[in-house]
């Protein structure tokens, strides 16, 4: 055993019911690190034979041990799952039991792991933030594959760049344009590679939006066509109101006068305006 007991500080997951598979991968580990996985395999079992020399001295160690695993894996599951616990007595009893509910036929979890890749979004989150959720769904549905796709170099090929989709497909609309740039590269880059460049990305924006800078939207052709047609629509309306000052007709002003205009063609007023002239 070790002199400093750092189990606390090895595991930082804890079993609740959904995550049975990667929890069960993490203890496994740190229970072999522990020289402790015989106590869950059987493989380190009770002694029996109280004639054996040293018996007592074996049983007692024995029975250390056992009750420490058993207190260690009480620590790293929820309180309403570590009461179901309290009714055996070895680790090989304890760990069954957790395994018979929560483990699921690969292809059911596979389908569990794969729809909440899909629905998972940034929305709020920070990229790094983000980032970590998806790589830990990503790291529980790698624990379904088998060895044999686990050694098949083109599988991993494409299976890092399917996560790649995945990542960029949830990004929020702030990063489209760098999304866009990334989806044309040949080759793509890995996905830790995309987060760092995101995260300069997500950095910049803070720092625009800090400093108050705001983007202003540039008229389009349709908005142009609006205030043209505005203006020309307030232009005519003045012009069936007011009053030619030449003629007193309505509907036009002094420099559209067809009179003015007429007489400056012939050098004479129109007959009609001669002979209100000379009344």
């Amino acid at each position: 055993m070790d002199g400093k007991d750092d189990s606390l500080q090895s595991i930082s997951t804890r079993l609740d019911g959904k995550n049975y598979t990667y929890w069960s991968y993490v203890m496994k580990n740190f229970l072999r690190g522990k020289n402790m996985w015989g106590y869950v395999t059987g493989t380190k079992a009770k002694p029996s034979v109280p004639q054996t020399e040293n018996y007592d001295l074996l049983l007692d160690a024995w029975e250390t041990d056992n009750s420490k695993v058993i207190t260690w894996i009480n620590n790293f599951v929820t309180q309403s799952i570590g009461m179901q616990l309290a009714k055996f007595d070895t680790t090989k009893e304890v760990w069954n039991h957790l395994e018979r509910p929560y483990t699921q036929s690969n292809f059911a979890k596979q389908y569990q792991l794969e729809y909440d890749i899909r629905a998972l979004q940034q929305n709020d989150q920070s990229i790094q933030d983000f980032y970590a959720a998806m790589s830990d769904l990503w790291h529980q549905l790698a624990l379904t594959e088998s060895k044999e796709l686990k050694d098949f170099q083109p599988y991993i090929v494409r299976r890092e760049e399917q996560r790649l989709v995945q990542f960029l497909m949830a990004l929020r609309s702030d990063f489209e344009g760098l999304r866009g740039t990334i989806l044309h590269r040949s080759p793509l880059p890995s996905v830790d590679s995309v987060v760092h460049e995101l995260i300069a990305e997500e950095t910049r924006i803070k720092s625009h939006e800090d400093k108050g800078f705001k983007t202003t939207s540039i008229p389009t052709p349709a908005h142009v066509v609006l205030v043209v047609s505005s203006n020309q629509s307030r232009q005519t309306s003045r012009v069936a109101h007011d009053e030619c000052a030449f003629c007193k007709q309505k509907n036009h002003w002094k420099a559209q006068c067809p009179l003015l205009v007429n007489k400056g063609k012939s050098g004479q007023p129109q007959s009609g305006q001669q002979n209100r002239s000379g009344q």
